[in-house]
């Protein structure tokens, strides 16, 4: 038996990988395979290497999922802790209490959905929230998108048209228009409906909090 196999050997059967063995000795993987894979100990060892190395992957990646978990957790929370710094003074802007009342009462509010949206066939109510991300939140024009869910006989070019110049929304902030059916032909919205969002946990966080402070005030000045 060549030496380095013997000594291959030895290091095999004390529960060394092939990768150990080659880092070792410098004998190619594919070497230490034809050697030993039609040895039953050999095999053994394989599995239970593969064994312990899943569990090692596992328990490593468990840890990887919590550290990201708390990393996105500690993130939210200073988002939140912006806004509530912001809060004194925004409130006693009109403005701004009549933009959160109008998310509070028409807005998407589940916040795992890192996304503001807003879907109204008002159009002035959405040119009026539209302003409101751009002055309360300065969410740049570009990142504020807009689609329409429109009936079948309607146009969407002149649809797209109108909604644009209504709400100052540009064009190019529009994407593909929903056709949908309604179940009364006669009985639905010459204009369809609007669909304002604009992605980002931070904005929501934000807009969320804001929410949640205004109506805490006004319930303990009712309370008192």
């Amino acid at each position: 038996m060549r030496k380095d196999k013997q000594k291959a050997e030895e290091l095999r059967r004390a529960g060394k990988s092939y990768k150990a063995i080659r880092k070792e000795l410098g004998i190619p993987i594919s070497t230490l395979s034809d050697w030993f894979r039609n040895t039953s100990w050999s095999t053994e060892i394989r599995d239970r290497l593969f064994k312990e190395t899943s569990w090692t992957n596992l328990d490593r990646l468990r840890l990887m999922v919590a550290a990201t978990k708390k990393k996105f957790a500690l993130l939210h929370e200073q988002y939140r802790q912006e806004a509530i710094s912001q809060f004194p003074k925004l409130k006693k802007d009109t403005f701004f209490v009549a933009g959160i009342m109008l998310y509070w009462g028409e807005g998407d509010k589940n916040v795992n959905n890192s996304a503001i949206r807003l879907c109204n066939s008002d159009m002035g109510m959405i040119r009026f929230f539209y302003i409101f991300l751009r002055k309360i939140l300065n969410i740049p024009i570009e990142k504020i998108k807009f689609n329409l869910l429109l009936y079948p006989d309607l146009v969407d070019t002149v649809q797209k048209n109108t909604w644009s110049k209504t709400t100052g929304i540009p064009l190019a902030n529009f994407r593909k228009s929903v056709f949908i059916t309604g179940r009364h032909p006669t009985r639905r919205l010459s204009h369809g409906v609007g669909n304002l969002y604009v992605g980002g946990r931070k904005h929501k966080e934000k807009l969320l909090k804001w929410i949640e402070l205004y109506m805490r005030e006004i319930n303990s000045q009712v309370i008192a």
